[in-house]
């Protein structure tokens, strides 16, 4: 039987070595094989757990968050309220009830999910047939020109990368090439064309050093960020990674929330790689939209108030639900977890003041 390892396997042996960026995308997204195309990648019973599969704490003060901005922004009488990578859509899911406190929001909001794997679209779906949401496998076409707001919890991170290695004083694209008939990494010469032009200077940088690149994270916030420019609206993008661009190898695998090789059995496991939110706001600046300084995933919630919903959560818990509730507060801000090492990043366009969460 054919397998994706079969396929890279092939595809290296007659065109040469893979760039990351195109081994990741297939290992992910191949429309057979890709990861996110087959089985429960999502929760305790899946490979990794998100913050909205942790609590629902998370997705009610994200939908808070919409509601804010969407009164920031004058309440307009539309708004497209769109999530990039929804996941099994508990975090729409539970963002829509918390806004439900501000009935003309939900009737103001045209929501869409952008979903590039068919199966997860399935559970979705099912998760959300309460509410009308629109799907599609890349942005959304918006003909009008109504707000934005846009959600993306741990979408950057699983984003194809592009890697460079320093070689005696120059950057070489790290590769996967096969060595002894098994996937392998390589330094591989690059067209000068192809070189990203924001690389750091070799000087600057020690022999065999490492950097990333993500084209695909730089483009799309870039379109986001001129679309907001535009039109008004805000973005909200939570994930892991350093609030400063940084040198490093950030490439991993996770399999049944272990680590794993990346290399080996492609497809079968999460593929992601630390988000620079540094270069990301940046860009969302060069295209004139407002930005607040990155904070920490557990101080944006701090902000948002999640003491104060986990305390009424536990108003009408038994001790076992209080116990598990503050396990999962603590889970999502304290800084020996998902706290310190997830960062929320915001850029937003002709809103009254800025969004919540963000000490500014």
């Amino acid at each position: 039987m054919t397998s994706l390892l079969d396929i890279l396997k092939k595809k290296i042996t007659e065109n040469g070595p893979l760039s990351l960026e195109d081994y990741m995308r297939e290992a992910l997204l191949h429309p057979k094989f890709g990861y996110y195309q087959t089985g429960h990648t999502f929760g305790a019973k899946g490979d990794f757990v998100t913050s909205p599969e942790i609590s629902q704490m998370f997705g009610e003060l994200i939908g808070l968050w919409c509601v804010d901005c969407w009164i920031k922004l004058n309440s307009p009488s539309k708004i497209h309220l769109i999530e990039l990578g929804p996941g099994n859509g508990t975090l729409m899911n539970d963002a829509l009830r918390s806004a439900a406190l501000a009935p003309d929001f939900l009737n103001a909001a045209e929501i869409h999910l952008v979903e590039a794997s068919q199966h997860l679209t399935g559970i979705q779906k099912k998760n959300l047939s309460r509410h009308s949401v629109n799907w599609s496998e890349e942005w959304p076409i918006l003909e009008d020109n109504a707000p934005i707001i846009v959600i993306g919890n741990e979408f950057l991170d699983a984003l194809p990368i592009r890697q460079f290695e320093l070689k005696d004083k120059q950057w070489m694209e790290r590769s996967v090439t096969l060595t002894d008939g098994e996937l392998d990494f390589c330094l591989a010469d690059m067209p000068k064309s192809s070189v990203p032009i924001n690389l750091p200077t070799p000087i600057d940088c020690a022999e065999s050093s490492i950097t990333e690149v993500n084209p695909g994270a730089e483009l799309l916030i870039s379109q986001i960020a001129k679309i907001i420019s535009k039109k008004g609206g805000s973005a909200l993008f939570i994930d892991y990674g350093p609030a400063k661009s940084s040198l490093g190898d950030s490439f991993q695998s996770v399999k049944r929330h272990e680590y794993s090789n990346p290399l080996q059995d492609p497809g079968a496991s999460d593929l992601t790689a630390h988000v620079d939110f540094e270069r990301l706001r940046f860009l969302a600046e060069g295209k004139y939209c407002e930005t607040a300084p990155i904070e920490t995933q557990g101080r944006f919630l701090e902000r948002l108030g999640i003491e104060a919903r986990a305390l009424i959560l536990s108003r009408n818990a038994d001790e076992k639900q209080k116990s598990q509730i503050a396990s999962d507060m603590k889970r999502l801000v304290s800084t020996e977890e998902m706290g310190t090492l997830f960062k929320a990043m915001t850029f937003y366009s002709n809103m009254a003041a800025p969004p919540a969460g963000f000490g500014i």
